[in-house]
């Protein structure tokens, strides 16, 4: 069954100059989480944030779900880093490893939520294999590895089977999309399936970040 609506900005569009003082007062406007964008370089063009960050966060005292993306190809150590750096959902690519299955567990064993990401060419046909352990399924609307692209219309149709892969299996599973949401679209994506929203630019961007969100919610 869908669940509530939760806004996740990107933090990939905070001034990283003042990247603690921007989280906190996304949160402060109403987001309900904050999306980490972790990039290699190698797997995805660019690269950005690692988990001494993501502690950094933690240890200025925010306490909000952190959901850590991880666009990269070694995922076996920044699992363990990201869960020991305070990470609430860990979410990997099913193009970055051969070990899905082995991956997702090791999320959950070491504390965190399991998540899973698809990029925009990618099918989804493995979820079934994986449903079991996974809390969180990441439906890419951009391709990976830069903020501010439009939205990919393909993408509806992903998250409209991943929702009803989701809704017979029974668990309790957040559905995501992530890349170029906005006030325009985010109602055609929510009626698609998703209820979770990353949206970057649109939060950040905004000049009253407050009013922006309560939008993107009402919409969704």
């Amino acid at each position: 069954m869908k669940q509530s609506p939760i806004i996740a900005p990107s933090l990939l569009a905070a001034n990283f100059a003042h990247l603690g003082r921007d989280a906190k007062s996304v949160l402060a406007a109403g987001a309900q989480w904050l999306h980490f964008d972790v990039m290699d370089n190698n797997f995805v063009p660019n690269l950005s944030i690692g988990p001494m960050v993501c502690q950094a966060l933690r240890d200025d005292g925010i306490t909000a779900p952190i959901d850590v993306h991880l666009m990269v190809n070694n995922v076996d150590n920044l699992i363990h880093a990201f869960a020991k750096a305070g990470a609430t959902y860990v979410t990997i690519h099913a193009e970055a490893t051969p070990h899905v299955d082995r991956h997702l567990q090791q999320i959950r064993d070491l504390g965190c939520k399991a998540g899973l990401a698809f990029n925009p060419s990618t099918p989804i046909a493995m979820l079934e294999n994986v449903l079991d352990k996974l809390d969180l399924i990441l439906i890419m609307s951009v391709n990976p590895g830069f903020g501010g692209q439009k939205f990919i219309p393909q993408a509806l149709a992903k998250i409209q089977h991943a929702r009803q892969l989701i809704d017979q299996s029974g668990f309790d599973i957040r559905l995501s999309a992530d890349g170029g949401i906005n006030l325009e679209n985010i109602k055609t994506i929510s009626d698609a399936g998703a209820d979770t929203f990353v949206a970057g630019y649109t939060v950040f961007k905004a000049e009253n970040k407050q009013k922006a969100i309560e939008m993107l919610l009402s919409l969704a």
